[in-house]
């Protein structure tokens, strides 16, 4: 059974730092391009950040380039998402997703998702 697991969500501050990681099973996670996605209340989900399956290839969304860094241990099955320097406009709740194709911050060639971590940034 395929399953993608999102943990490290929270309540910070504006400025502040969290770590997400999300936890791959049921499949060879690094046969797939691994992305971190986002969904605000009312808003359409969209893309973060993206990783190829060797790490050669990192994409972010412009909203978020030089504070949001994704990397991935294919040991652990593991992905992750360091935010630093974050806005009340990062509060969303972040998806985890996995992608057979090369790296996309499209949500439609996406084959697995998690089931969401909430990280709210507020004073």
């Amino acid at each position: 059974q395929v399953q993608l697991v999102e943990s490290g969500g929270g309540l910070v501050q504006p400025g502040g730092s969290l770590r997400l990681s999300c936890a791959a099973s049921g499949f060879t996670s690094d046969y797939y391009a691994m992305s971190w996605f986002r969904q605000a209340p009312g808003k359409e989900r969209g893309g973060v950040a993206c990783i190829s399956r060797r790490s050669y290839i990192t994409t972010y969304a412009d909203s978020v380039k030089g504070r949001f860094t994704i990397s991935r241990d294919n040991g652990k099955n593991t992905v992750y998402l360091q935010m630093n320097s974050l806005k009340p406009e990062d509060t969303a709740v972040y998806f985890c997703a996995a992608t057979s194709v090369s790296c996309s911050l499209r949500v439609a060639v996406y084959d697995y998702w998690g089931q969401g971590t909430q990280v709210t940034v507020s004073s």
